[in-house]
This record gives structure tokens, sequence and C-alpha cells, in this order.
């Protein structure tokens, strides 16, 4: 029995910079149980980089859309040209984040108006921005997920600007989770654990995160980008209808930790 009812479904993702992408993991679970994935890219350089991946899923319905989630106009125009095609979402990935690399590594203190302003329009307001375009496609029980980190609630060395904008992010969740229930939109969030993405790379304590959750979980391991994928999966199926609204903690348990 297919219990999460995916084929055939059409599911936006956002994100994918490469193969290391949480993005990517969760967009090859989908791939392989058969649903149409419709992948988002910002400049050429990363539809670039989405077509490389994309080399050995030449049999698998996909499709590649620009989008520039800095700009509503080209948010506007991508779920437009989506709903046209397809005439209805079923569920929509949004794994984007940004903050400038001087914001990461010099001290929180020190953060520009620019740059705070930046970090929050990318991590956070991009995904009301994304839920306002792909609503009116949307289909009753359909879901919205979005990647937010530990980093949100606590707070963790070197990661900034970036944890601020991710606690906008939980809020907006929640706010959207609000909002769009009434239509039967689910609104979610995974706070996935540590794993090495191009992302993770800029914060300058990466390796020294992955070390205490080895030492602290209590699994005793960093997760992986499968885990992170299963669970996303879960909550863009049926599985997971009576939830909206929550972060999800895939992170071999270590938020739970003092």
């Amino acid at each position: 029995m297919d219990l999460l009812q995916l084929k055939d479904k059409n599911i936006v993702v956002m994100g994918v910079a490469n193969e290391r992408s949480i993005a990517w993991g969760v967009a090859k679970k989908l791939l392989e149980v058969g649903a149409n994935v419709i992948f988002t890219y910002r400049k050429e350089r990363s539809k670039g980089k989405i077509e490389k991946v994309l080399a050995d899923y030449t049999e698998y319905n996909t499709d590649v859309v620009q989008c520039d989630v800095n700009s509503d106009e080209s948010i506007a125009n991508a779920f437009n040209e989506i709903g046209e095609k397809y005439g209805v979402i079923h569920g929509l990935v949004h794994s984007v984040a940004f903050a400038n690399a001087e914001d990461l590594h010099n001290r929180f203190v020190e953060t520009t108006r620019d740059g705070y302003a930046f970090a929050q329009d990318t991590s956070a307001y991009s995904l009301v921005a994304v839920a306002k375009a792909a609503r009116p496609y949307m289909s009753e029980g359909a879901s919205i997920v979005t990647m937010t980190y530990l980093g949100a609630e606590r707070v963790l060395d070197g990661y900034n600007v970036m944890g601020v904008a991710k606690a906008a992010l939980e809020a907006s969740t929640r706010y959207l989770a609000y909002d769009l229930g009434a239509e039967g939109i689910r609104v979610n969030a995974i706070s996935a654990g540590a794993i090495r993405t191009l992302a993770a790379k800029g914060v300058p304590s990466f390796n020294t995160i992955l070390h205490q959750i080895e030492e602290k979980s209590p699994l005793k391991r960093n997760v992986t980008s499968d885990e992170v994928a299963n669970m996303t999966m879960v909550m863009l199926s049926n599985l997971s209808s009576g939830v909206t609204g929550e972060i999800i903690y895939v992170d071999s348990g270590y938020n739970i930790m003092g």
C-alpha cells in the first residue's frame, strides 16, 4: 500500500543548490515515489546546477522554472507559469535561506542594517511571498513545508543574523498555518540537524556543532539528508493531515538536551 499517496502530485521544490542540498534530498524521494517535481532557480548558474543533478533523472517528471524570491514580480510570474501549466499545486518545499558572509563572521552586534534586512527578506519573508503566490493554485489538503534550524530558538555561535531570520521564519510558519488553515492548506517547518550543505559551510562553528551533536544528542550521531527528506515526505502527505503550524525536529533529539 502506498501510504504517502504522492504519485502524480505536483510538488514545487525551492532551494536546490547542488546534490548535497536538503532540498535535493527531498526532491529525489519525491521523484522516486512518482511525484511531478517543479524546481525553481534564481539565476542561470543555479539553473545549470539543477540540470546537472537531474542528468540521471531524465525519465522522471520534472520541470525547472525561474523564481527570484527577492522579487515579487518574479515570484508571481513563476507561480502563474506553474499554475497555468499544472493547474493545481499539491505541495511546496521552501528550502531557501541566505545571509551575507560578513554578517555571519562578524559579531552579531555589528550586523549591518542592509544585511539584516536581506537575511530576513530572503530567509523569512520569502515563505510568506511564495505562499501568497501559490495559494490560488493550491488544492484543499495541500502542504507547505519550510526548513529551519535550532539557531532560531537558541544562540549558536556563528549563526548570528541567520538565527534571527529563522526565528522569524518559524513565527511566519505559525501565522501562515492559522491564516491558510480554513482553506485546508497546512504549513509546517522541519528543524533539521546539522548537515554538510553548501549553506552550512558559511557558519564558522559548523564542525564544532557536528561534534557536539555526536556527543550530546540521545542518538549520539548526526542525522542524514535522507532522514530529513523522509520526514518532509510525511509532512507533504496525508499521513500528517491533522498537523499544521508545527516545528518538527529531525536532529537525533539534540533539541531536547539542556
